[in-house]
């Protein structure tokens, strides 16, 4: 099930694209916003989100996560992006190796590579372009609420399946596969 709002504003010629902290410090203010958060339409099996307006022409997504949800392994693409947990716990893994941005199906990973982040209410992130991860709720009984920010706006999302070390492409969506 998803919300959506209206959908940001472009960047105005000759702006200066938001930096990765700069949406990191929008996430931020967002999630604090108590109305906004409780706001949110909260479905008990899937995901649910609702499109918000971020700044400079950068998209952004308020998101609630039932018990037991996660994201599965992918990447934003050329995207910087950053997101914050509103409400509840939200666990991402993430890999911090700079991997091929095209041209591969199957990639082996280096031991080493694997890094695991707790992230309660009011804690999160900002990351560059090709960040490799998967975000989950882990608990059993409790939704989690997250704000994400990205720019330029998703042009793409490519998804991954994992098994040990190997990392295979499974798929890629453009923005028409989840608007």
């Amino acid at each position: 099930m998803s919300v959506s709002s209206p959908a940001p504003a472009s960047t105005a010629p000759g702006a200066p694209a938001p930096t990765q902290a700069e949406l990191l410090d929008f996430v931020r203010r967002v999630a604090a916003d108590d109305e906004l958060i409780a706001s949110l339409p909260l479905d008990p099996e899937g995901r649910t989100w609702v499109r918000l307006a971020g700044p400079g022409g950068s998209e952004a997504w308020l998101i609630g996560w039932p018990p037991g949800t996660g994201t599965g392994w992918h990447d934003h693409a050329e995207s910087v992006g950053a997101f914050v947990t509103a409400a509840g716990e939200l666990k991402e893994n993430a890999l911090a190796a700079r991997l091929p941005t095209d041209g591969w199906k199957t990639l082996e990973l280096t031991d080493g590579v694997d890094r695991e982040r707790r992230l309660p209410a009011g804690k999160g992130r900002a990351f560059g372009r090709h960040h490799v991860h998967e975000v989950l709720n882990e608990s059993s009984d409790r939704h989690a609420v997250s704000v994400h920010a990205y720019f330029p706006p998703l042009p793409r999302i490519r998804r991954y399946s994992r098994s040990g070390q190997v990392l295979r492409l499974e798929e890629v969506e453009r923005p028409e596969d989840w608007q």
